[in-house]
């Protein structure tokens, strides 16, 4: 009986989806590099082969290095993520990532602190007297834009049209096996994207907020010879990649605690542990899960020649749940011991915004485990994910909670300083907030 050969493939399938990680094992098992002769890529699954490809400098991070051989409907999107400095080498990704890692320095994350407690202090306080809330679109979805946004100095009416904007781009990154209407979809989106901040960034009756990064482009522009083009371009990869992969990882992390009732208890116990969490549940479900290379020249990976040209598809979420590294790996375990997890990369392409979306699912986490009691699936519609082979998200998650007091709706997430406020005294410290679907 012929034995069917591995693939990345299924994944994208709904059922894969609910269990992509024990998928993902089985790939694991049967080789940690394999060749995928569906998606003509390697497939590498193993954590040492993952972050030892992030830095090894015979692959190269450019998605498109043959624009011609693009579909007509795709190319201009194409043509923009050519520019972006996540699809870049040295020495442009470094002259890349230095125009704007000024925005997404640590005392610049730590300044959006008090606008990021704020933002979530109203989306729950407008949630809680109803009980329920779809967590991906009334709070995974709307923070993360409402930050990015704000870093770039995006008036509060233009956002919804960003937003629109962003899906079929992130769609489109994630998919290669969209049809042609779609990719027009995606391209016309990008220019659409690409047309407004151009406009924004030179509007001389509204000049950017001070250390904004808007400000900080519009320095850039106006002091060096800097491609115009570039700099937009990587505003617009800051926008999509800014708010839809913390997006994701929200939306993820919720889903897990609420599954893991213990494991939230535990959390609410011990709020110390809330940094340490934040990393387990990147490690857990992560939001991006995979990265893309290719074979600059013929080399030697985990002991396989791949040639010149090939496509190596390192998938993170693999390695996040390697045993090798991570012992039980299918467990939520808060106080795990060294192992680092790939969710933000590795490397040269270290994730930019790391800071802000840890920043962003602490105070998220702080909030949820504090402020909404009782919080759990509402049982109207189970999870739903997105098809993408790159990001792994929901497309909803309805919860249900007992509508706290007045002062609870009132109490925030995090004190001013950062540090985790004391629990409730008038609640039962021992109680889970999260619970499993009766």
């Amino acid at each position: 009986m012929r034995t069917a050969t591995p693939s990345l493939l299924p994944a994208f399938r709904p059922r894969i989806q609910e269990r992509l990680y024990d998928f993902y094992e089985e790939l694991r098992t049967t080789d940690e590099l394999f060749w995928d002769r569906h998606l003509s890529a390697w497939i590498a699954t193993g954590h040492a082969v993952v972050s030892s490809a992030t830095g090894n400098p015979g692959l190269s991070s450019v998605r498109y290095p043959d624009l011609e051989a693009v579909s007509e409907e795709l190319r201009p999107l194409a043509r923009v993520l050519s520019r972006q400095m996540l699809y870049s080498d040295a020495p442009d990704h470094a002259r890349l990532r230095g125009l704007i890692s000024k925005a997404f320095s640590p005392r610049a994350v730590e300044a959006l602190r008090a606008r990021i407690l704020e933002a979530v202090d109203r989306i729950i306080a407008e949630a809680a007297p109803t009980g329920r809330m779809d967590i991906v679109a009334d709070l995974a979805r709307p923070l993360p834009l409402t930050i990015i946004c704000d870093l770039l100095d995006v008036p509060e009416q233009d956002r919804p049209a960003l937003a629109s904007w962003s899906e079929p781009v992130a769609e489109a990154i994630g998919n290669s096996r969209l049809d042609a209407d779609r990719n027009r979809e995606a391209s016309q989106s990008m220019a659409d994207m690409l047309a407004y901040l151009r406009e924004l960034l030179t509007r001389p009756d509204n000049p950017p907020a001070p250390h904004s990064l808007r400000a900080l482009v519009t320095a850039q522009a106006e002091n060096t010879d800097q491609d115009p083009d570039e700099l937009l371009a990587n505003c617009a990869l800051l926008l999509i990649a800014g708010h839809e992969t913390t997006t994701h990882f929200i939306g993820n992390a919720t889903l897990a605690l609420l599954h893991h009732p213990d494991a939230a208890k535990r959390l609410r116990e011990r709020p110390d542990l809330i940094p340490a969490a934040v990393e387990e549940l990147l490690r857990y479900d992560a939001p991006v899960q995979l990265m893309l290379r290719r074979a600059r020249h013929d080399l030697d990976l985990a002991g396989r020649t791949v040639a010149e040209g090939q496509t190596v598809l390192l998938v993170c979420g693999a390695a996040n749940r390697d045993p090798a590294v991570f012992p039980d790996p299918h467990v939520l375990d808060f106080e795990r011991p060294g192992g680092r997890h790939m969710s933000f990369g590795h490397g040269p392409h270290f994730c930019l915004g790391a800071a802000l979306a840890r920043l962003e699912g602490a105070i998220v986490l702080e909030a949820l485990l504090t402020r909404l009691p009782d919080l759990r699936t509402d049982g109207t519609e189970p999870p739903q994910w997105q098809r993408s082979l790159n990001f792994r998200g929901l497309t909803r998650l309805d919860v249900a909670f007992t509508p706290p007091s007045d002062a609870d709706t009132g109490t925030r997430a995090l004190s001013a300083d950062g540090s985790p406020n004391a629990l409730d005294p008038t609640t039962d410290a021992g109680a889970c907030p999260f619970r499993p679907e009766p």
